[in-house]
Parts: C-alpha cells; sequence; structure tokens
C-alpha cells in the first residue's frame, strides 16, 4: 500500500526565483497506478546526503494530462524544497508514491460557480482543480483569488494568466499582494476584508457551489470563518493546509505508561509495546514497519489509519471529519494510544 515508483524527471521549469514546477513522464506500464483527481498530492522519497527524505506534493496539471507536475517552493530549512530548487536536474530519477488526497474537486454533469482561495504554495492543488472544473463543462466559471508577497513570488502566474486569456467569460483572478501595489490587484493579505469584497461587491450575483482554500493555517480559518458568516454552509467548503501552526506545547497529549499494539499493514499483523508518549506512527516506524507517510506534521493525509480497537488521542487534526474519526480513522503521526491495548489498520482507509 506504500509501495513507491521510479519516475523519471522529464521537465524543470522556474516559476519564481524561489519556486520550480517538476514533470514527471509516466511510463505506460505505470499510467493505470498514477492516474488521479483533481487536486491529489505525491508524496517522494529520496536520499539527501545519506538521509531517507519524504515529502509530499501537489499536483498543478490536469488530470487528462498524460504527465504529473508538481510546484515546489523553496522554504527555510526544506532540506528537500532546497535540493529540488539548486540540484534537482532534468533525466533524474525519484521513488514516487501514487497520488492520493481527499482534497479533491468531482466532476459534476450540472453547470457549476466554483470559487478557490489560494496563498503563496497553496495555488498548487488550486491549477488543477481549475483546470478540471473549466474543462469539464462548457458554461462551468472559476474565480480565483491569490495572496503573494509580490509578483515575482507569484507561482504559476503565466499559467493563471493563459487560463485567463483561453477562458475569458468563465475564469477571473483577483491577485492580492501584500509587499507590492499593483495594477488590478489588491494590497495586503486574503482577510475578512478581502474575502468580502469578493463575495459582496466584485461577484455578488454569483451563487457558488463550492469553496476550495489551500495556503497557511491561519489564511484557511479567517476565510473558512468569514465564509460561515456569509451564509456558506461548512459542506461547501473544502480546504487543505500547506503549513500549519506548532502545537502549543499545554495542549499537547502526553499519557503515561505503555501499550500493547496490533498493526495490520499489507495483510500481515504485527505486535510490539510502545511508550503512550510517542506517536503510533513513530512507533511503527522504530519496529522498521513500512507504514505510509510523508510530512509528519499532520498537514497532508498519507498516514491514516484506523483503530479498531482501543483509542488514541490526536495532537492535533485538521484533516479528519467528526464522521471519520468516529468510525475510528486517525492521522497515525499525530495519534498517541490512550488506552492499554491498540489496534490499528492501515489497510482499510
Amino acid at each position: 500500500m506504500s509501495d513507491f515508483y521510479s519516475l523519471t524527471i522529464d521537465k524543470i521549469s522556474r516559476l519564481t526565483p524561489n519556486a520550480v514546477a517538476v514533470s514527471f513522464a509516466i511510463p505506460k506500464e505505470l499510467e493505470n497506478k498514477f492516474i488521479f483527481e483533481a487536486g491529489q498530492y505525491i508524496t517522494i522519497k529520496h536520499k539527501i546526503n545519506g538521509e531517507e527524505v519524504r515529502r509530499a506534493y501537489s499536483i498543478s496539471s490536469s488530470p487528462e494530462e498524460k504527465y504529473i507536475t508538481i510546484g515546489i517552493k523553496k522554504v527555510p530549512e526544506g532540506r528537500f524544497s532546497s535540493y529540488a530548487n539548486t540540484t534537482l536536474n532534468e533525466g533524474d530519477q525519484l521513488l514516487v508514491m501514487p497520488p492520493e488526497g481527499r482534497f479533491v474537486y468531482k466532476n459534476s454533469p450540472e453547470q457549476e460557480n466554483i470559487c478557490a482561495f489560494a496563498a503563496g504554495s497553496g495555488i498548487t492543488p488550486i491549477m488543477s482543480i481549475a483546470r478540471t472544473v473549466l474543462k469539464s463543462h462548457p458554461e462551468n466559471t472559476f474565480v480565483l483569488v491569490y495572496g503573494n508577497q509580490n509578483k515575482s513570488e507569484t507561482m504559476f502566474l503565466d499559467e493563471i494568466l493563459e487560463l485567463e486569456n483561453d477562458y475569458k467569460d468563465r475564469f477571473t483572478v483577483q491577485f492580492v499582494y501584500s509587499r507590492a501595489r499593483e495594477d488590478d490587484s489588491l494590497f495586503g493579505r486574503i482577510d475578512t476584508s478581502v474575502i468580502n469584497f469578493v463575495l459582496k461587491n466584485k461577484f455578488k450575483e454569483t451563487r457558488f457551489k463550492t469553496f476550495y482554500l489551500c495556503g497557511p493555517e491561519d489564511m484557511i480559518n479567517i476565510t473558512r470563518d468569514t465564509l460561515k458568516a456569509n451564509g456558506i454552509a461548512s459542506d461547501s467548503v473544502y480546504y487543505e493546509l500547506f503549513t500549519t501552526t506548532d502545537n502549543d506545547p499545554s495542549e499537547t497529549i502526553s499519557p503515561e505508561g505503555k501499550t500493547t499494539v496490533e498493526v495490520l499493514l499489507d495483510d500481515e499483523v504485527h505486535s510490539f509495546i510502545m511508550d503512550k508518549k510517542s506517536t503510533v506512527l513513530d512507533a511503527v516506524l522504530d519496529e522498521d514497519l513500512d507504514a505510509p507517510y510523508s510530512c509528519q506534521g499532520g498537514v497532508c493525509s498519507t498516514c491514516i489509519a484506523r483503530i479498531t480497537e482501543g483509542e488514541a488521542k490526536m495532537d492535533k487534526n485538521q484533516i479528519l471529519t467528526d464522521s471519520e474519526i468516529a468510525e475510528g480513522l486517525v492521522l497515525t503521526c499525530q495519534a498517541h494510544p490512550v488506552t492499554s491495548t491498540l489496534k490499528v489498520d492501515y489497510d482499510d482507509v
């Protein structure tokens, strides 16, 4: 379930001084493995200076294209993002896990108006969603509100302007810059005033069916709260974090004692004893089990598993719904056992 496949980098394009787009050629024999839905991500595994690094990156290309493109923005102390922006070359091979993720757009036979709010590298899955929305129905419309520091740091700028040109009556972008004033852009960050301007002024006659939010946690929280205040139902709002705030130490779960754990992974059962202060994922990896994982920060959904016996509590959760938690699903990178025994099923998710 956590298999990686070697893919060749077909093209690397410079998006900004600190970001690149990396496109993978998909061999014919792997095409079925790498079918994806707009909004999903891939996980890359690579050794840098002898140490394994795993990172999740959203796909910007649309599902009908014959390749997979991701956007990688260089971040401070980001080992793989720095490597990708300075060392990675066309023709290199990387180990890649097939696409996954729940932040997706489902094609509808009906006409739809879609709105998205993105900041920084959060634009990456939105590009895939926008392209798919516009291609899936001749009358679909898409409004993008996109925040950055300035124009030079705006990822996929050329592609966005191309969409605006190709779909003049159906695609609209509202740029928001926090450190520069540009014609036809708003100055500042995506906040309540910007969101209300879009909903109550610029597009007051448009009834949006769905909203997609992607970017830093603060931006997503502000946007969700403002949409709710405008009467938007929560089940019409989908979001994915690209960064998250650190845990408050006072809120981190630190139970005492040991737990006997039974893990079902790839149809095999593994038993061991773990410290309750550890996360389930850390304990599983310490046992040299090849469980699926990527960010290890509760931002992606790669490490989801089902608790079939016992109980585990998560330090943080911005992905699973209340009903999914009630069904026993947990982010194992955030989950600590709170019972003396625990059964974890990675296969049934």
